[in-house]
């Protein structure tokens, strides 16, 4: 069992050096102190991506992106006491400090029954014709081509199923039979499956409206031919704490210029730079989504994701973006089949 003491840093510390703390701990959280135990500040994991969102490196000192005024309380008070304050005010974690100011305790909400996330749906998108990887998928639908030893679709279940997360619903077309023929209702795996059949393109949102029922808390779609490493318990502890009704996955891509790029005043030359290396934030095909913003998806048409997300921009939602870290990998092509083969060892055994 992991000490609550395993997770108390130095301000010194990086950001890099705190994200192995926090991921090595089942606690999800680290508390910031000096050299005599006082708080300085607290920091999660949602702290962390946001710091990276801004383009913070992973050498920056930890102090640049804790929360530096956390909820904390003084020792000496009753069990009811402290637990009121944390359902009251939703903290998954509350110091306690001694007379002296110094960490004395720190107090989860969550345990083993309370794990975040258990009835939350994951909605899978498998309808795909998958033809950039013909003539692998002539005869089966790409979600079910094997990465190892099982389907693509089998280890995304696994995925979500080691955060606890067992409600799926699987959006099928091509070759449907396949997938409905391999995972049935799911029980074979440990959890529950059911099917929507789109009979048309729908798009990665389109399909929301072909649910059997609205949802009654935040749902994950994901697409059906992605392999990830990421913790869907941290996705949506941070969807939740940053109350957005809906949450992109984002990841870092590296583009470069294969030319000498010039900066000009009038006809003056001011500066060449050589093949620079660009970086941009793209969309990792993962979501988060409050059944709040359903309303938006049209009944029976095509509605990719990212129209979703501008139509609830548009009204004036809140959004966010959720920068990945953890293996990444979008099966589209030949080559990147060929490549989830050769990580499969080192990734996910």
């Amino acid at each position: 069992m992991i000490d609550w003491k395993d997770i108390l840093i130095t301000p010194e510390m990086t950001i890099l050096d705190t994200m192995k703390i926090i991921d090595k701990s089942s606690l999800q959280f680290a508390v910031v102190v000096d050299c005599h135990r006082h708080l300085l500040g607290t920091v999660t994991d949602g702290d962390i991506r946001r710091g990276i969102l801004k383009g913070l490196p992973l050498d920056t000192t930890i102090q640049k992106v804790m929360n530096k005024k956390p909820t904390f309380e003084k020792k000496g008070k009753s069990h009811s006491y402290y637990t009121e304050l944390l359902k009251t005010k939703h903290l998954k974690q509350l110091p306690i400090l001694d007379e002296d100011n110094q960490v004395y305790d720190i107090l989860f909400a969550d345990n083993l029954n309370q794990r975040l996330g258990k009835d939350n749906s994951v909605i899978l998108m498998a309808g795909g014709m998958g033809t950039r990887l013909r003539p692998l998928t002539d005869e089966i639908p790409k979600p079910m081509l094997k990465v190892g030893d099982k389907p693509i679709l089998e280890t995304i279940i696994e995925g979500f199923k080691s955060f606890g997360f067992t409600k799926f619903i699987i959006s099928v077309n091509y070759r449907k039979e396949i997938i409905e023929n391999y995972f049935q209702n799911g029980s074979q795996f440990g959890v529950d499956i059911q099917y929507v059949e789109e009979s048309k393109r729908m798009g990665t949102a389109g399909a929301l409206s072909l649910l059997p029922e609205k949802p009654e808390q935040p749902f994950f779609v994901m697409n059906a031919d992605l392999l990830t490493k990421i913790n869907y318990e941290q996705l949506m502890n941070f969807h939740k704490e940053t109350k957005s009704v809906a949450t992109l996955c984002v990841r870092e891509y590296e583009y470069q210029i294969p030319y000498g790029v010039i900066k000009t005043s009038n006809d003056r030359l001011l500066s060449i730079v050589e093949k620079p290396i660009h970086k941009s934030f793209v969309n990792a095909g993962i979501y988060v989504l409050d059944p709040d913003i359903l309303q938006y998806v049209p009944q029976n048409e095509f509605f990719d994701m990212p129209d979703l997300f501008k139509r609830a921009v548009n009204y004036e939602r809140e959004v966010s973006a959720f920068p990945l870290r953890e293996y990444w990998l979008d099966i589209g092509q030949v080559a990147d089949y060929d490549k989830a083969n050769g990580d499969y060892r080192g990734v996910f055994i």
